[in-house]
């Protein structure tokens, strides 16, 4: 990788914004202020080719936030892919220009972070913007994925958010972090090749912790730093790309990252699930949301030599593989035919 400088700083705080200037304009700041003032952080602000004036803001308002600059919307992943291999740091903070981090929300997690040469990524406790006292969707208290893909969290199944009320403070390992504020060393982020470039956004860095759990690493989840979240601001939540990329990528997952028995008899199931999925959004007269799904499956078989050699590589990787955070049962069949709508219904401590 060509790092901009041969000298590695502690931490890189890297926020990505795409057209997002009034969010800059109103997160920026806090961010400024609470990370340390050290010589050791640095903070990057990378405008993934935003036609707003995003970089005139930066360079004009914060002359000590770094700047990169893509003329080119390379997605989320492209973003985060092209601008670390920028930044030379031990640790790498990944924030989306819609979070607003609270006055406490730096330390602890790079604390844990540090604490440990297994332990890859931690993810803060992310709050809804809107609704202060309620998890947020993307993240909540950590994630988790069921025996057929299906992500969760502590705090969120389905759709249903749960009121943080402290029964999710204490730090524990989880399976996945949220990329709405990720914090990864940057070791274990270039020895897994970073987010997978073809998934463009959305479940990116569930593949990325999959893959370094599959490598023996920990994910670690820290109450102690919260955070809040907008959600939705990118690709809005219900909107028909959401669905397309919520169905394609999650299946893009189980190809790289499942062993080769486990997928060969748990994709019928999940091809029929997704199918279930699609019949009820017609029934709900949502036509363009269940075409989706089936867009989603095409673009997968038209691109599917692709996706094979990129499981070979993944599966050539696997180490001391990491289970723990697996539901090895169906959250899905909980929810919807059990009626559990909590984490803690499913009577499961990972």
């Amino acid at each position: 990788m060509n790092k901009a400088s041969n000298t590695k700083i502690e931490t890189a705080v890297v926020l990505l914004s795409y057209n997002s200037l009034p969010l800059v304009k109103n997160f920026l700041p806090k961010i400024v202020q609470t990370v340390p003032d050290r010589s050791d952080i640095e903070i990057y602000v990378v405008d993934n080719a935003s036609i707003d004036e995003t970089s005139a803001y930066v360079k004009d308002n914060f002359p000590m936030v770094k700047l990169i600059r893509f003329e080119k919307n390379v997605g989320f992943t492209g973003g985060y892919l092209k601008s670390l291999a920028q930044i030379n740091a031990k640790n790498y903070v990944l924030v989306s220009s819609d979070i607003e981090v609270t006055e406490n929300w730096f330390q602890p997690a790079i604390d844990l972070l540090n604490s440990a040469d297994d332990i890859a990524c931690v993810q803060p406790k992310i709050m809804s913007f809107d609704r202060r006292n309620e998890f947020e969707y993307a993240g909540a208290a950590g994630g988790y994925i069921d025996a057929f893909g299906y992500p969760f969290c502590k705090g969120r199944l389905v759709n249903v958010l749960e009121e943080d009320k402290g029964q999710y403070d204490e730090v524990s390992e989880i399976f996945w972090a949220s990329g709405a504020c990720l914090f990864i060393k940057s070791e274990a982020w270039e020895i897994a090749g970073g987010f997978d470039k073809d998934f463009f956004a959305h479940m990116e860095e569930i593949d990325l912790c999959w893959r370094l759990k599959g490598m023996g690493y920990r994910i670690m989840y820290q109450p102690k730093s919260k955070i809040y979240h907008m959600g939705g601001f990118v690709i809005k939540y219900g909107s028909p790309e959401k669905i397309f990329r919520n169905h394609r990528n999650n299946l893009l997952m189980l190809i790289k990252n499942l062993p080769t028995f486990q997928l060969l008899w748990k994709t019928p199931i999940r091809l029929l699930l997704d199918h279930a999925a699609a019949l009820s959004m017609l029934k709900e007269k949502n036509p363009e949301g269940a075409m989706q799904v089936f867009k989603a499956h095409l673009d997968i078989l038209q691109n599917l030599g692709m996706w094979l050699e990129k499981r070979k590589q993944v599966q050539a990787t696997k180490k001391n593989v990491n289970e723990v955070g697996i539901f090895h049962r169906s959250m899905i069949i909980a929810f919807f035919l059990k009626g559990k709508k909590k984490f803690s219904d499913l009577g499961w401590k990972p």
